[in-house]
């Protein structure tokens, strides 16, 4: 289920789509408070992404949620207040699979409007034993010319990856990915 603002954060008043000059000049219609004049900015939210690499391949996971059980993607997580998003992202490698990051790399930002996000995505390498936290219910590792991307936000980091080391990606969509 996806949360909607209804409701103004300081006074409590039904936000109504309203038109406002803007700092541009411009007037733009945007969720209003018509009592107090707050605004719902709807900013999109970062969400930091890895593409693992460990011993050489690169680790994919399922999710509990995903009700398609040959979809694997990968690791993310939203970062928290005062973290940097690369503190965010070892963190969150290390509370989702276990494994320590050495080294970080930026691969990109990418547009995922669907869930009103941007994606930051990272190239980890990393060690250790795998154990998966309760969010997450499988995983695999491929070798780089081995992965197969799909066509959303975190896919197309993948696949940004694969060609930066001289692999052209292959897309598929989840219901056609191969399963482990």
């Amino acid at each position: 289920m996806r949360y909607e603002t209804r409701y103004c954060t300081h006074c409590g008043t039904p936000l109504m789509l309203l038109a406002a000059a803007e700092d541009d000049g411009n007037h733009k219609e945007r969720l209003r408070c018509p009592a107090c004049g707050w605004t719902h900015w709807n900013n999109p939210t970062p969400v930091l992404a890895a593409v693992i690499e460990l011993e050489g391949r690169v680790l994919l996971a399922r999710n509990a949620a995903w009700p398609n059980k040959q979809a694997f993607g990968l690791i993310t997580g939203f970062m928290e207040a005062g973290e940097t998003p690369q503190e965010g992202l070892v963190r969150e490698v290390k509370e989702e699979t276990n494994l320590d990051v050495s080294a970080l790399s930026l691969i990109g930002a990418y547009d995922f409007q669907r869930m009103n996000q941007v994606i930051i995505a990272y190239h980890a390498v990393a060690q250790g034993e795998v154990r998966l936290s309760p969010e997450l219910v499988e995983y695999r590792l491929e070798a780089p010319e081995e992965v197969r991307c799909w066509r959303a936000g975190t896919g197309f980091a993948l696949a940004d990856w694969l060609r930066a080391r001289g692999h052209e990606p292959e897309f598929v969509d989840f219901a056609t990915r191969r399963s482990a």
